[in-house]
């Protein structure tokens, strides 16, 4: 058997194992046994064949990994692994809750300190409230400046 033959089968089954994390989550443990099979096989290339063949191998995973990480996050993301559909508000998906709104020029008091996010007590609903940064201790007369997103943004009163 030739001496080149098992190193090149190591290679192969650590760019095959890289491909498979890609689309298998295993928090790591495919990447370190890709990597082990592939710094193997530079070993064997380097001691039992030649530094030059070592170096051809090197360069060899220098351009086939980042190009085959890049082909199989192309992959994944044509794939039925992810998600395909887009939401959009032309769907009924809104990403604000309509009743929001309605708390805008609304009064209350700061039940927690903001800093500057907290919970108010407005109308005699409990909140979580936002500022603009400003620091408002507990107890202090808060007004709704705005409403953005889902947050529900506060000033302090005077």
């Amino acid at each position: 058997m030739k001496v080149y033959i098992f190193p090149v089968v190591l290679q192969v089954l650590g760019i095959l194992v890289i491909v498979a994390e890609i689309f298998i989550p295993s928090m790591g443990l495919l990447s370190l046994l890709a990597a082990g099979l592939i710094f193997y096989s530079l070993f064997l290339a380097f001691n039992d064949i030649s530094q030059a063949a070592g170096m051809v191998f090197v360069g060899a995973d220098l351009i086939l990994v980042p190009i085959l990480i890049y082909v199989g996050i192309r992959a994944l993301a044509a794939s039925p692994l992810s998600l395909q559909r887009k939401l959009s508000s032309r769907e009924g998906v809104i990403s604000q809750s309509p009743d929001l709104d309605a708390w805008a020029d609304k009064t209350g008091e700061a039940m927690t300190d903001l800093r500057p996010s907290g919970m108010a007590l407005i109308e005699g609903k409990r909140l979580d409230v936002i500022t603009d940064g400003e620091y408002v201790t507990a107890g202090t007369r808060i007004g709704v400046a705005g409403v953005k997103g889902n947050q529900i943004i506060v000033e302090k009163l005077e």
